[in-house]
């Protein structure tokens, strides 16, 4: 089995016109997280926490599961292939959903958002900087640091606001 260290995957390059398109979808992506936050929460008071988390995660593969008997032929997955750690994906979402339903009534859904990028935000430097995941590396630098303390400065401003 592989470990984190082993793996060299290369990532696709993407062209300049293709990350001007990527952008602002990955924008409209966050954008519908806030949205779901503001679901999860009511949604968790009414039918409790991981009643809410699982009906996310059904509704959400019920979608895939038509996107992809419709798309087409697809190569099927050989599970037994992957190095384990490739599906660890699979606890951290449900993780992410729960803390999302326990959080946002009680701190708020701006307070839950910049919380989650920050942590996103200062764990993605990190792999980033080490090239974990086989991602491509990227050295922290002045500006990265810089970007990683204002988004905490915002943290700390949503909190006190």
């Amino acid at each position: 089995m592989q470990t984190l260290d082993e793996v060299s995957v290369a990532p696709p390059v993407a062209k300049p016109g293709l990350r001007l398109l990527l952008l602002p979808l990955v924008i409209l992506a966050g954008m519908g997280l806030s949205v779901e936050a503001g679901l999860l929460g009511p949604l968790g008071a009414q039918v409790g926490h991981l009643w809410a988390t699982l009906s996310i995660f059904g509704v959400g593969s019920a979608i895939l599961f038509l996107l992809l008997l419709f798309a087409g032929p697809q190569k099927g997955p050989a599970l037994n292939t992957l190095p384990r750690w490739q599906l660890i994906g699979g606890l951290l979402g449900p993780i992410y959903v729960v803390v999302l339903t326990l959080a946002t009534p009680h701190i708020g859904i701006a307070m839950t958002m910049i919380a989650i990028l920050s942590g996103q935000v200062g764990k993605s430097v990190l792999i980033d900087h080490f090239g974990w995941f086989g991602a491509t590396r990227k050295k922290v630098n002045g500006e990265r640091w810089l970007a990683l303390l204002l988004i905490v400065a915002a943290l700390v401003l949503i909190a006190r606001g």
